[in-house]
């Protein structure tokens, strides 16, 4: 296949991703009894963004400063995360798009939909059925990319790092609040906060506010995701941080379906959110700078200059092809090694 032939494919099925199709609504309501997580709004938004991502226009321009016009046998082991829907495909586009073979370990938590999804790119395009192996265990491969959290990536270094990889491990995102925010800033924020019920490495689990700063304010503004807390596995966590914090008399912030705590750590529980003030902007930009390597993206208003990209709220969770995790270039890596 040329690149152009891989394009078409992919093109093809971000519209796939986007119709009402029988056999798509069947795969996400299996998705959905397979891990109560996927919820149907949180399959709907990841099929969505992944299907918008697959233009034919944002493909060619994502894909035209590399030279992947002729195919290469070299195979990628791929070993997926699935802490939310869908969260494996960036790399099977990458690799595919580079014209690798890939091997394919698909999480537990994630087996269906993301299967589902390669099986029809197999339709649209037949040839991938010679690019793609299903596996439980990677063999005979030349490069990996793996992803997990912390102690599964020293797992895999010891297993892979011989062999040229990307190995990603937890990362989280933050917001920064000035108190400027209007009311629908901070409720574009709480996308960001509650989509995917913060399970993702750019949901923002930490808010940096300035001294004096008014909670009740970002109170008001999440309002509207109250129901977050009739999913009974997110209200377990909400009620068993809730009761740690009232146990242990820590300091916290209550309103019913999020706990906000000072905390000065990055990667919050489930249904808690960590809250840490700053004295001015110029001096937070240091701070940043010092959490580059566990912050996925900070969702603020105002152009900070720092390491890790910013988004405007609401955004965290709609990358653009070229939003690569933990700031690695997936193509750069494999144009390195095609």
């Amino acid at each position: 296949m040329t690149k152009k032939q891989r394009i078409d494919a992919f093109a093809s099925l971000g519209k796939y991703l986007l119709s009402d199709d029988a056999d798509l609504q069947r795969a996400r309501r299996q998705a959905q009894h397979h891990n109560a997580w996927f919820t149907t709004p949180n399959i709907t938004k990841a099929c969505t963004t992944v299907g918008l991502s697959l233009s034919e226009s944002r493909l060619t321009n994502w894909l035209a400063p590399y030279p992947f016009d002729r195919e290469t046998e070299k195979s990628v082991g791929l070993i997926l995360a699935g802490n939310i829907p869908l969260v494996g495909f960036h790399d099977i586009l990458c690799a595919l798009c580079a014209g690798f073979n890939i091997q394919v370990k698909t999480s537990a938590d994630d087996p269906i939909l993301t299967t589902h999804i390669i099986h029809k790119l197999i339709e649209i395009e037949p040839r991938f059925s010679q690019k793609i192996t299903f596996t439980e265990r990677l063999k005979n491969f030349d490069l990996v990319i793996a992803t997990g959290n912390d102690n599964s990536a020293r797992y895999f270094s010891y297993y892979f790092g011989q062999k040229p990889h990307i190995i990603r491990k937890n990362r989280n995102s933050a917001a920064v609040l000035t108190g400027k925010e209007t009311p629908l800033d901070i409720q574009l924020l709480g996308r960001d906060i509650f989509d995917y019920f913060g399970l993702g490495c750019r949901s923002v689990s930490k808010l940096f506010v300035p001294i004096g700063y008014d909670i009740s304010a970002f109170f008001e503004g999440i309002a509207p995701y109250s129901d977050i807390v009739n999913h009974h596995k997110y209200a377990n966590n909400y009620d068993y941080n809730k009761s740690i914090y009232l146990v242990n008399g820590d300091r916290h912030f209550d309103n019913g379906f999020l706990l906000v705590k000072p905390d000065e750590r990055t990667a919050s529980p489930l249904a808690v959110i960590f809250l840490e003030e700053y004295s001015h902007l110029d001096d937070l930009t240091g701070r940043l700078n010092a959490l580059a390597s566990q912050l996925q993206c900070v969702v603020s208003r105002e152009r900070l200059t720092i390491t890790t990209p910013v988004v405007m709220p609401g955004q965290s969770q709609e990358p653009a092809l070229d939003d690569y995790a933990d700031g690695v270039n997936t193509l750069d890596f494999l144009a390195r090694h095609q």
